[in-house]
């Protein structure tokens, strides 16, 4: 009889879980997130999150996403080109403990072959360095901006936990963070989950964004900037949210308005004439 592929994935599982421990989380039924770090190096970890799907593994690959903060962007290409090709290479096969496997030997190669490490320069390109050079170099202050993808509050907790590996971030004076999920959007109208931790600074910004968390890390510099440090925080937060385009565009929201408009001005006229 052919297992079905709830059937294998539930295999799967077991197997995973007994391989890695507390290193295979369950986020829900159908996600979870496994913590890699290279032999001999918990300070560059890569967080690694599947989301099982219906196809998987009999005809299609499961969903991911890798969060690395440290990883420049040429090696996470590389680390997603790599993973693509042991899906073409094992189509209707399991996968997740040969990605798990790939991504640990690409981390490996990545730092022997010299990516930066975070505890020698925290840009990286999930992070924005924003501040103008009177600041950053006579003032000293320094402010880092850092952003993901995030699908479920489980995910932020991960993202904070990845970004304090860095002992520079988790040393930093303030570590200021935002998120905004999506949870619903019956009926044309999106509900959301909002957070926000100000570290003490009395500082969060509010945009039309989406399934995004953004941190920004400041590290003060022996002089008291006053009001404008909210403004540095903010504009380093919203430059880079613009940059990673999830600041959602004036003209959307308005023919967004419109059409919204014009649906209800449509179902009044049509209560009037009778027809509905």
């Amino acid at each position: 009889m052919t297992e079905t592929n709830f059937e294998r994935q539930k295999e799967e599982i077991e197997a995973l879980t007994s391989i890695y421990g507390d290193d295979w989380l369950m986020i829900s039924d159908h996600e979870y997130n496994i913590h890699i770090t290279p032999e001999n190096d918990q300070s560059h970890g890569v967080n690694l999150e599947i989301i099982f799907t219906d196809s998987y593994p009999k005809d299609g690959p499961p969903n991911y996403q890798i969060s690395a903060p440290w990883l420049k962007g040429e090696s996470r290409q590389k680390i997603e080109n790599a993973l693509n090709d042991v899906y073409l290479e094992n189509l209707g096969e399991s996968l997740i403990y040969l990605w798990v496997e790939k991504i640990r030997e690409l981390v490996q190669e990545t730092l022997e072959t010299g990516n930066k490490s975070p505890s020698e320069n925290v840009s990286s390109d999930e992070e924005f360095c924003f501040g103008d050079e009177d600041i950053r170099l006579a003032q000293n202050s320094r402010f880092v901006g850092h952003i993901a993808t995030v699908l479920h509050v489980k995910q932020t907790k991960l993202m904070l936990s990845s970004l304090k590996e860095n002992k520079k971030i988790a040393a930093a004076t303030h570590n200021i963070y935002a998120c905004r999920i999506l949870k619903d959007e019956h009926g044309g109208h999106p509900t959301f989950y909002q957070m926000c931790e100000d570290d003490g600074e009395n500082s969060c910004w509010i945009v039309d964004a989406r399934n995004v968390m953004v941190v920004v890390t400041r590290w003060y510099g022996g002089v008291h900037l006053g009001p404008d440090r909210f403004k540095h925080i903010n504009n380093c937060a919203r430059i880079l949210l613009d940059q990673h385009g999830f600041i959602r565009s004036k003209m959307k929201r308005k023919d967004q308005r419109v059409h919204q408009v014009g649906r209800k001005r449509k179902s009044k006229m049509l209560v009037e004439s009778g027809l509905l």
